[in-house]
């Protein structure tokens, strides 16, 4: 399903496409870390795909012999599906704003996610104030935690 920009539209969106992701949030290759959001609830929560693919950037370096995906760029995907949910739960007017990171807490990396792996960044919020928001976030690889994390964040115009 492609989400609409009005919010009665919205209410009853469950999936975000990439294309409906380029227009929503201005991250871009190398940076955009989130290809699908699904099984999203407005002002609550949504599900992010990531695929893994081994031409990725990041495992030129990290590591040639080795591919393992860093784990600061799941926690990015983690946050990019979370910055999604925010976009679609205000609306319209949100899109395109930025998203920074204000803290990350209780990171823990459980399994490393390598090529051919999907991603699943399940995300919650836990709560809003304005234009801050904290989410609980775990990344799932075949139903088993790969990371998980709290992370706050602050939604603001580009200057």
């Amino acid at each position: 399903m492609n989400i609409q920009t009005d919010k009665t539209s919205l209410a009853g969106a469950t999936a975000v496409d990439i294309k409906r992701i380029l227009q929503m949030i201005p991250h871009r290759y190398p940076m955009l870390m989130v290809d699908r959001v699904v099984d999203m609830r407005l002002d609550h929560s949504a599900i992010g795909i990531k695929n893994v693919s081994i031409n990725e950037p990041f495992f030129q370096g990290h590591f040639p012999t080795e591919p393992v995906m860093p784990g600061v760029l799941i926690v990015e995907a983690m946050a990019q599906t979370a910055a999604v949910l925010v976009v679609a739960t205000f609306g319209a007017e949100s899109e395109g704003k930025l998203v920074y990171f204000m803290s990350i807490d209780g990171v823990r990396f459980r399994r490393p996610v390598v090529p051919g792996d999907r991603l699943e960044l399940h995300v919650e919020k836990v709560q809003s104030r304005a234009n801050v928001w904290k989410f609980s976030g775990k990344a799932l690889v075949e139903g088993k935690v790969a990371a998980e994390a709290t992370f706050a964040a602050m939604i603001r115009d580009r200057q």
